[in-house]
């Protein structure tokens, strides 16, 4: 595909990486020296400089041949302009950034297409779902269903108890002896180590398991953790990621909302009537004390500060808060989660590159996520009557050091998939991939 992204910020940046693996012809438009010459020492992309509304700056880079015109500048008027001359100009699609989430709700008498955009995407409304996905359990770091929990995948944090801490996957072999659940990815700083059967199992590494339902408790069981159902939660910060989260959740938790201005707080408490608004400072461990802390089942930190989203997430932590979720601008702090204590942390701009980038696969694969931190993507195959994969055992097909197969779903159950499992026509095939195997992963299933 010929695609052409205008902003080489962090969600240009990653979508770009992560597309160039796929051998796409891709085109980076941006008005800044510095991060073009980021992109190009990083990548093998083309760079145009520019104002993407231009017209002659768009030509240049032949958007009239372009299959995909991503604009996702920090500024929301900039993308839609793009999307809409782009279209003009004779791109195939165009996906737009936005921050206005009216544009979301109101698709029923605002028809994106009949002004040039064919998808919208907003980094805060994607955050809010992310954050809901993340509170389904409070023991783990992550957690994704496939066909509603026929297989999840799991992370958890490797504890000095974890009976997993400095065994090998081969000597943990007897810990699962209903083959219930399979190791996926373990990431170590800011390694992400695919594991085979001499890889050991470290104190503070996050590790990542695709599991068969009864699977999930067996992994919290060995990580020494326990499962807690969520019901109080504390959300710090009234941003946008803020008052989506509250949205999508006030109906099933208890939320208390903190927010530092107090104009913002009246309209809250008008907004939301079973959601209880304070005004006060989130970095204050004595107003955090007072307005129980200490009884919360979850704390989100999603202010405009990451330091303050950090340091009160360990606040929380240290207050017996099992489930902490904390956003961070720099995506390097992601990484951090891992040593300083907080469960999750989250950054809007990977999690709406990652959107974008299964929506350009969509049609591919049956499903994909990405994994916070990890450099791995998890990808869902479905085996054709053709694919390459039928009639040999999973240990012989030769697959890429960089990818595993986690687990498999046939006639509505999941499978853990071992050495010697063949593959039959319509499995759904759960597979852990970094990204520049994923092509090589496809050819398997065509």
């Amino acid at each position: 595909m010929r695609i052409i992204i205008a902003g080489a910020g962090d969600v240009g940046f990653h979508l770009a990486k992560l597309l160039a693996y796929e051998a796409h012809d891709i085109d980076i438009i941006d008005m800044s020296d510095d991060r073009l010459q980021y992109v190009s020492n990083h990548l093998d992309v083309q760079t145009v400089k520019g104002n993407s509304t231009s017209i002659k700056v768009l030509e240049k880079a032949q958007v009239c041949k372009a299959d995909l015109l991503i604009a996702v500048t920090e500024s929301e008027a900039t993308n839609i302009t793009t999307c809409m001359i782009g279209k003009q100009l004779g791109a195939k699609k165009t996906i737009s950034r936005i921050t206005n989430t009216e544009f979301l709700h109101k698709k029923d008498i605002l028809d994106h297409q009949k002004i040039g955009i064919d998808e919208v995407i907003s980094p805060e409304s994607l955050a809010a779902k992310e954050i809901k996905r993340l509170l389904k359990e409070s023991a783990v770091t992550d957690l994704f269903n496939f066909e509603q929990g026929i297989l999840s995948l799991v992370g958890i944090t490797i504890d000095g108890n974890s009976e997993l801490k400095d065994k090998s996957l081969v000597e943990t072999a007897y810990l699962n002896p209903d083959h219930n659940f399979s190791t996926v990815a373990i990431l170590r700083d800011k390694e992400t180590i695919i594991p085979h059967g001499d890889n050991r199992f470290h104190e503070d590494d996050h590790a990542y398991f695709i599991c068969q339902p009864n699977g999930v408790d067996r992994v919290l069981s060995l990580a020494g953790k326990s499962s807690k159902d969520i019901k109080n939660l504390m959300i710090l910060g009234g941003s946008k990621i803020g008052i989506q989260t509250a949205s999508l959740l006030n109906k099933k938790y208890n939320i208390k909302l903190i927010e530092q201005d107090r104009d913002k707080c009246f309209e809250l408490a008008d907004q939301f009537h079973n959601v209880m608004i304070i005004n006060g400072d989130g970095r204050d461990v004595e107003l955090l004390k007072e307005e129980g802390i200490d009884d919360m089942d979850a704390f989100i930190a999603v202010t405009g500060n990451s330091e303050t989203n950090m340091i009160s997430s360990l606040v929380a932590k240290n207050h017996g808060v099992p489930k902490t979720i904390s956003l961070v601008e720099n995506i390097d702090y992601i990484h951090l989660s891992q040593n300083i204590g907080v469960d999750t942390m989250i950054n809007k701009k990977l999690i709406a590159a990652s959107f974008i980038f299964r929506y350009i696969r969509k049609g591919e694969v049956v499903n994909h996520t990405s994994i916070h931190g990890v450099d791995g993507e998890i990808v869902e195959f479905e085996v054709k009557d053709c694919s390459k994969i039928l009639g040999q055992e999973l240990k012989s097909l030769g697959f890429p050091k960089g990818a595993i197969v986690g687990g498999v779903i046939r006639n509505g159950k999941g499978i853990t998939a071992r050495g010697n499992f063949q593959f039959e026509p319509k499995d759904r095939v759960v597979v852990l991939s970094k990204p520049e195997c994923i092509r090589k992963i496809e050819d398997f299933f065509k």
